[in-house]
């Protein structure tokens, strides 16, 4: 029984670590996006060998494949899982302008990998700012959200494009 349909408060709503015992293991993948807007000479310095403080792009896809592996530590309520796969994708984006990053995760186990698809995106966005804020403090952290994801009970799901 849950509160209101929420599964991470009982009947009563306190919260609680919802119980996966009893669900199966299937293949689990989950999709995260987000990007990091910032001024045209900040794209270019971030995605050239002039940066300062190093390779911004490598750091980042680093920082967020290790926060994945951490979600539990970060988000109360998360189960730990045994992930097969962390992949971090970054692209330059020259409409916003800025850097476009996105997580996929992937699992076999009794849920979803959701939230570290999403906790890998965020992460990975944050060395970004940092290994640019000295060019540029305006730079925006926007849009994080979950993509797509595969397997368990309630099956696929799809973000809808441009949403």
């Amino acid at each position: 029984m849950t509160a209101g349909g929420l599964t991470h408060l009982d009947e009563t709503g306190a919260a609680r670590m919802v119980d996966v015992s009893h669900k199966p293991a299937t293949l689990r993948i989950a999709r995260a996006g987000g990007r990091v807007v910032m001024a045209r000479e900040t794209l270019d310095l971030l995605t050239s060998t002039r940066a300062k403080k190093g390779d911004a792009l490598a750091a980042a896809r680093i920082a967020g494949i290790m926060a994945a592996k951490r979600t539990h530590e970060l988000i109360p309520l998360c189960h730990p899982l045994a992930l097969s796969k962390v992949a971090v994708e970054i692209e330059r984006d020259e409409s916003l302008p800025g850097l476009v990053v996105v997580a996929e995760a992937r699992t076999t186990g009794p849920t979803g990998v959701e939230m570290e698809a999403l906790t890998a995106v965020t992460v990975a966005c944050l060395p970004i700012y940092d290994m640019g804020k000295a060019a540029d403090r305006g730079m925006r952290i926007e849009g994080v959200r979950l993509l797509e994801k595969s397997g368990g009970k309630s099956g696929d799901w799809r973000a809808e494009a441009g949403a």
